[in-house]
């Protein structure tokens, strides 16, 4: 069921938040809503550019961000940040996707694998100001025979078959956060989204939905790589549940598949048209539908509370809000969005 839940969690004044791959779509719009609420943040990327923040903060908002430039695969880097900064939350977002992975497994590993581990172990020795770590994984560890042959539906528990470096990395993680669990008492949650959407998802294999966005916008024609449905989340959602997981009590290593909108590309263009009259001309949908589970079961994350999930109409006329006001003052650049 669609529903647009407003949760404005109040900041308290010993936060203080390290995000990891603070730089990416995710990571932008995790950073965003803290600076909003006033709450201290660092962002952690080994990247220096901050033109994802930027195309969605207000100067005020950006000048309350700390960035500090740091390794996710080299462990000291990671802890002189929580040091030198006095982080209490840890949201990792760093990883590599799709088809970075595929092109350099090896530098996939480290990054996405390695680089968890090394949050871990300096969460783990931070216990006395760190409690537990949220983390992204990924929906896409899973194969689509994995849903219930009965429901057709994938269950929070179901058993991960990847079909790609990236989900046996995702699933590696969710290992090591269970035995940091069982051996440390370190506690952690892990979100798992699908098909994220929104300003800043310019990379990934499923990004292709919000570069038909930006092209409409332009008016310039493109190609979703993808048919069939798929479960899209608003980035702005993720970001904002990642930070209800953050202040939860949840104890233990958990991890949950997110909720969303379950749209066949053919309605998430006629969406993108009804906001922008002949945009469907413009966009064109090619290949096979995504190779993981559509109808995906978010239960289980009841167990956070109430979590937004913005209807897919008012998440896509909000992207289009924004980059038309991007191309309005000449920053739209296509490079940069990835066309």
């Amino acid at each position: 069921m669609e529903r647009d839940v407003t949760v404005e969690p109040d900041a308290q004044p010993e936060e203080r938040f390290l995000v990891t791959g603070a730089l990416g779509c995710i990571g932008a719009w995790t950073v965003l809503n803290l600076a909003r609420e006033g709450a201290s943040v660092v962002t952690f990327d080994l990247a220096s550019d901050p033109r994802r923040i930027r195309q969605i903060c207000t100067d005020d908002e950006f000048r309350r961000i700390t960035f500090a430039n740091g390794d996710i695969t080299e462990l000291a880097s990671v802890e002189q940040a929580l040091d030198d900064h006095g982080i209490t939350n840890i949201i990792h977002l760093a990883a590599l996707q799709v088809p970075f992975c595929r092109a350099d497994p090896p530098l996939g590993a480290r990054v996405n694998v390695l680089g968890t581990v090394n949050i871990f172990e300096a969460a783990r020795r931070r216990s006395e100001r760190i409690r537990q770590v949220v983390y992204t994984g990924s929906a896409g560890m899973f194969d689509a025979a994995d849903a219930d042959p009965e429901t057709r539906r994938l269950e929070n528990d179901a058993t991960a078959h990847p079909i790609n470096h990236y989900g046996v990395y995702k699933q590696a993680n969710e290992g090591t956060a269970r035995v940091y669990w069982l051996e440390n008492g370190l506690s952690s949650i892990g979100l798992r989204p699908m098909t994220v959407y929104g300003p800043g998802r310019d990379q990934g294999l499923t990004s292709s939905p919000t570069k038909a966005i930006v092209a409409a916008v332009l008016g310039r024609p493109a190609t979703i790589g993808f048919s069939g449905r798929t479960l899209f989340q608003y980035a702005d959602d993720v970001a904002r549940t990642l930070l209800i997981a953050s202040r939860s009590t949840l104890r233990g290593a958990v991890a949950f598949n997110m909720g969303g909108n379950l749209v066949d590309l053919r309605d998430f263009v006629a969406e993108i048209d009804a906001h922008i009259p002949g945009a469907a001309g413009l966009i064109t949908i090619e290949g096979a539908p995504l190779p993981f589970p559509d109808e995906i079961s978010d239960d289980a994350l009841a167990a956070l509370g109430p979590v937004p999930i913005t209807p897919i109409r008012t998440g896509i006329g909000r992207t289009i809000e924004l980059f038309t006001r991007m191309r309005e003052t000449g920053t739209l650049l296509p490079e940069q969005q990835g066309l």
